[in-house]
């Protein structure tokens, strides 16, 4: 980065100038965004901070001290924290410039961003076609050039979904790896906060920036976070990749599907030893985990859901009210099918290091088809949900556009606290290839102006 952080924050406010009315990517804009800049780059010029700092959008449900956290919700419209959360502290203190509050689908809870008290989010790619979720903001406004890194959580899907509709790289770590303290729950089981960036190093240095122990949430334990530096040296040669076929080259759409298999031959190419593996239980995950989700936010919102219904936009509601519906046996059963899908993982990663599927089997859907919020949000997390059972480090990379001008992306799995691996694989394939270089309006059949 050649620019200044004053320059670049300047750029970035300036595409939120021009696209957002259109994206709805951003729900509020830091007035003081550029003197933080400026700040921060005297600051480094003294030696009394770092140098090179990002400019980021944080996804709205994540606390930002004097600057408005609606969660996406009605509830919160005039929401001010008095605190920063860790994550949003630490990024501060690394130098990076918050630039705003980017746009999700409401309480994060639903695939698609159509956000009916904050805007109807949009894909830079094509404007009429959604930008996933629930951090749909974060993945547009990253694509868009509003800001170079978002930072989005992810329960079921909600960082590598986006990320991969809207053409960048999107991380969800190790469960416990970052802290949610300070951002709004859905499932404190499975939420979790990571980066979205154009390129995977950048996830990576986000990464390493946010990730740590802290004392207030319970599911973050003391524990070191491995270089991804590393694992990038270590290149590609040797690394055993397994591809269960059988599940996740089933019902994909076919464009989607080529470019999958274009970026494997990559990574062979690059000295892969890439093996065919079999996951029965894979297919049953995400009915496993979908429900558990749905009980544990019903729990969160409960008060609300029954004194002020009304006050949800519809699909979410609908979605809380399946929660609520859930009872204490199922709810069990799907706990006993985790520990089966957990030492299937277990035998699985003795005989690969990293297992590799698309992260969605289609191209971002319309936004017109997308009005059956909990049937689009289901097909789009089909290889997601697993993984956020598993609790395990996901790695969504972009691998190209589709017919239709839309990207494409695979997802990078490793074992638990193995998160250096899935970006040291992720930056090797990007050093070999140019997907991520892209912006919207170079493919064919992109966005309009």
């Amino acid at each position: 980065m050649t620019d200044s952080l004053v320059t670049r924050t300047q750029a970035c406010l300036d595409a939120i100038e021009q696209d957002n009315a259109a994206l709805k990517a951003m729900i509020s804009i830091n007035p003081a965004a550029l003197d933080e800049a400026r700040a921060a780059e005297a600051d480094a010029a003294r030696g009394h901070g770092p140098a090179g700092g990002l400019v980021v959008s944080l996804k709205d449900n994540i606390d930002t001290a004097g600057l408005r956290t609606t969660m996406g919700s009605a509830f919160y419209a005039d929401h001010v924290p008095q605190r920063d959360a860790p994550v949003t502290l630490r990024l501060r203190e690394a130098g990076c410039v918050i630039v705003g509050k980017a746009n999700l689908h409401e309480f994060a809870f639903g695939g698609t961003t159509q956000n009916p008290h904050h805007g109807l989010g949009r894909n830079p790619w094509n404007r009429d076609a959604i930008p996933g979720g629930s951090s749909g903001g974060s993945g547009s406004s990253v694509a868009a050039g509003m800001c170079e890194v978002s930072l989005g959580t992810d329960t079921g899907g909600s960082i590598r979904i986006p990320a991969a509709l809207n053409g960048v790289a999107g991380l969800r770590p190790t469960h416990g790896a970052v802290p949610n303290t300070g951002c709004y729950p859905v499932s404190a089981a499975y939420d979790t906060i990571g980066p979205l960036a154009r390129t995977v190093a950048d996830v990576a240095r986000v990464h390493e920036i946010i990730a740590g122990h802290d004392a207030g949430d319970d599911c973050c334990p003391p524990r070191d976070t491995p270089s991804w530096v590393q694992a990038y040296l270590r290149g590609v040669r040797g690394l055993r990749i397994g591809v269960p076929e059988a599940w996740c080259y089933a019902e994909v759409d076919p464009e989607v599907l080529r470019l999958v298999k274009d970026a494997v031959r990559v990574l062979a190419d690059l000295g892969a030893d890439v093996q065919r593996i079999e996951l029965p239980e894979a297919p049953d995950a995400q009915q496993a985990l979908m429900p558990m989700v749905h009980a544990d936010a019903a729990t969160v919102h409960a008060a609300r859901l029954e004194s002020e219904p009304g006050r949800f936009g519809a699909d979410v509601l609908g979605r809380l009210q399946v929660g609520a519906a859930v009872t204490g046996p199922q709810y069990g059963a799907h706990l006993r099918f985790k520990e089966r899908w957990l030492r299937r993982l277990e035998d699985t990663f003795r005989q690969v290091d990293v297992i590799l599927t698309p992260t969605c089997p289609v191209t971002a859907p319309l936004a017109g088809d997308s009005q059956r919020m909990l049937e689009t949000t289901r097909g789009l997390s089909r290889f997601t949900y697993a993984w956020s059972l598993a609790g395990t480090p996901a790695l969504s990379v972009p691998v190209g556009f589709a017919a239709n001008g839309m990207p494409a992306a695979m997802q990078l799995v490793a074992p638990r606290w193995h998160d250096a691996r899935v970006l040291g694989l992720g930056a090797r394939y990007q050093q070999a290839t140019d997907h991520h270089l892209r912006r919207p309006g170079q493919a064919s059949g992109a966005a309009r102006p």
